[in-house]
């Protein structure tokens, strides 16, 4: 496959410079795209590493020359932000493609308009939800499928996605790896990439881990920052109140911060129990800088992309695992002023102060997968068990992890020698997951 000139242009026309990892996945993606056979990849950037515009710009090398390409996100609100962002960088660096964008809530007059153009047009972006997997969805000359947040779909789900046109290359992107990811990535035939470093514009958040009775503290640093122009999440973990449980709720939380902050500061809630319509209505209003407080659920997580929110402060920290505590700080940082993230720990645990501290001291999200990995097991792979331990007999998987890579190439250099599992010893299950 020969690619066009534009997709160089367009980077040079980028205001601002790829970093190294972006510029080494791309030139990965490149490879395979240049390659014998169809490929998956799997692309790990750490919170804010410039995952997107990879994803634009591998698309645009199929779209350029005569394919489309499509990109599943988790939620409507991040599809129709990749779509947006996709369409401006259209309109900004000069290229002729159409954007259409597919979610479940398409009125039925424009999805009908969507389905036509997917199916008798080629050279398109296609953004979407589970709504492009869906039969009636029928592509023309699909060459590429993108999965963003990939941990927030099923193995069927994306393999229903990566099914669709005739073979299309496969990529998968995962900010924070869960424990699942990291262990499966030793064993399945998926090509990696890794993205460590972050943009040079992005300053690193700062950390504090408090107990509730610095909330007051913390509120003050909020409206803080409010004064300066900017905004800030606070994530409680429940929607409601349970009696079985004390933890923070939604529902009665905005009730008692209202009696910290003056009346004229907008706050508003938001939780998964929400109308999908309700939902998207309040987090484009955030996005758009109309709410300054939003009290929410880890709804969040995913599919919010403002850079103007600076503070993020979690409610009963000690109740979120290492990596769900990542992905939520990673709602700030997302533009070029400093931001912070407070951690408040209602726990006296001391496993779980200590699973805080390393919140509070590292940004990393490679070393916090790592560490998260290390405390909860890696589950089982072909079973069900998403944590616990994996027993080896001659191997551990956290030590060994260079000694597993290495061994899986030996393998795949002898099967591409000609050598067939039976060869080499390897039963029907290793087959499977090699």
């Amino acid at each position: 496959m020969l690619f066009r000139s534009e997709v160089d242009d367009t980077i040079k026309k980028l205001p601002y410079e790829l970093t190294e990892g972006q510029m080494n996945a791309l030139n990965d993606i490149k490879q395979d795209f240049n390659g014998e056979y169809i490929t998956q990849r799997l692309i790990q950037g750490d919170v804010g590493s410039g995952k997107t515009i990879v994803a634009f710009l591998a698309m645009l090398y199929m779209v350029s020359n005569g394919y489309q390409a499509a990109i599943m996100a988790p939620t409507e609100v991040l599809a129709r932000q990749h779509a947006n962002d996709f369409a401006s960088m259209i309109d900004e660096f000069g290229l002729d493609y159409k954007v259409v964008c597919l979610t479940g809530s398409t009125k039925a007059s424009e999805r009908k308009e969507i389905n036509k153009i997917i199916t008798l047009e080629a050279s398109v972006f296609i953004v979407g939800t589970h709504a492009l997997i869906q039969e009636k969805v029928e592509y023309n000359n699909l060459g590429l499928v993108i999965t963003d947040e990939q941990h927030r779909f099923g193995v069927k789900q994306r393999e229903a996605f990566s099914s669709k046109g005739i073979s299309p290359f496969t990529i998968v992107m995962s900010a924070t790896p869960i424990p699942r990811t990291l262990s499966m990535i030793l064993y399945l035939g998926m090509e990696q990439s890794i993205i460590k470093d972050v943009p040079k514009m992005k300053l690193p958040i700062k950390n504090c881990v408090v107990k509730e009775n610095m909330r007051p503290q913390s509120y003050k640093h909020i409206l803080g920052e409010i004064k300066k122009g900017h905004q800030a999440y606070i994530i409680c973990p429940l929607v409601e109140a349970k009696e079985i449980t004390e933890a923070e709720n939604v529902l009665d939380y905005k009730d008692k911060l209202l009696e910290y902050i003056p009346s004229d500061i907008r706050v508003e809630i938001l939780h998964g129990k929400m109308k999908p319509s309700e939902k998207n209505d309040i987090m484009n209003r955030f996005a758009l800088g109309e709410i300054d407080i939003l009290i929410s659920t880890t709804v969040v997580e995913v599919g919010v992309n403002n850079p103007n929110a600076t503070t993020i402060m979690i409610e009963n920290a000690n109740r979120f695992g290492l990596a769900q505590l990542h992905q939520l700080r990673g709602r700030v940082g997302r533009g070029s002023a400093q931001s912070y993230c407070i951690f408040i720990d209602s726990s006296d645990d001391e496993e779980i102060n200590k699973r805080l501290s390393i919140m509070n001291t590292s940004n990393d999200g490679f070393f916090i997968a790592n560490e998260d990995l290390k405390m909860r097991g890696p589950g089982d792979i072909m079973g069900i068990r998403q944590s616990g331990e994996m027993n080896f007999k001659m191997a551990d998987i956290y030590n060994d992890a260079d000694l597993f890579l290495s061994a899986k190439k030996d393998i795949e250099g002898l099967i591409a020698d000609g050598y067939s599992f039976k060869d080499l010893g390897l039963t029907d299950t290793m087959e499977n997951v090699l």
